[in-house]
């Protein structure tokens, strides 16, 4: 079950919490959005986009890629982290440093200080495309919180319970918009409803999306 819009009329710059030791920060990371995308640009130059598959054979419609020391990785093999980019065997590109002092500090100012991010999961979201919900278990310990920054074309983020069957919240995540969860909720059912057509001034026909976590 889906519950109605939540994010809907929330002032720039004013947190409010989602669910027990969930929160949202509307428009936290919209001045520093230049300085991401031009890091996610480096990124991709050196770890391009690509569409993994699932343990079951399905070939998953986001395009994901990764930074840090560590990279989140699907295929027929299960779901895991790597040190290394299996398409180019190197080691996945280091972390920009704007990326950890913005994940650290969204996640401090969600009650969780000391967040020392080892992996970023980049996901490129097309029309047309989302992600089922799911929970992110493949981190060794779930104490760190996880940290979602929106960039691009507006998205519905599904918020839900402990259990799949829970009620899902809905939040339309506009660019700029960052969501930090842990703690009680750190292994929440989340998703992304199937994006809408359109463009962005700076982004163009797709959402960026940067999930911050701890992994090893």
């Amino acid at each position: 079950m889906i519950s109605g819009d939540l994010f809907a009329d929330t002032p720039p710059g004013q947190s409010w919490a989602l669910a027990p030791g969930a929160w949202c920060l509307p428009a936290r990371a919209r001045d520093h959005a230049e300085e991401l995308l031009a890091a996610v640009a480096w990124v991709v130059a050196r770890a391009p986009f690509r569409h993994m598959r699932t343990p079951g054979g399905r070939v998953m419609g986001v395009g994901l890629t990764n930074c840090g020391a560590l990279g989140w990785v699907s295929d027929e093999g299960g779901y895991r982290y790597t040190e290394r980019d299996p398409l180019s065997g190197h080691p996945w590109p280091t972390m920009p440093q704007g990326f950890r002092e913005l994940a650290a500090a969204c996640a401090a100012e969600g009650g969780y200080p000391g967040f020392a991010p080892d992996a970023c999961l980049i996901n490129c979201y097309e029309p047309g495309v989302g992600l089922s919900p799911h929970q992110d278990r493949d981190e060794q310990d779930f104490a760190a919180p996880i940290v979602s920054v929106s960039l691009g074309l507006p998205a519905v983020f599904l918020f839900g319970g402990l259990r799949r069957r829970d009620v899902f919240r809905r939040l339309t995540l506009a660019h700029g918009d960052v969501v930090v969860w842990g703690g009680p909720t750190r292994l929440a059912y989340h998703g992304v409803q199937p994006l809408r057509d359109g463009a962005h001034a700076m982004v163009g026909r797709k959402r960026i999306n940067l999930t911050f976590r701890q992994a090893g």
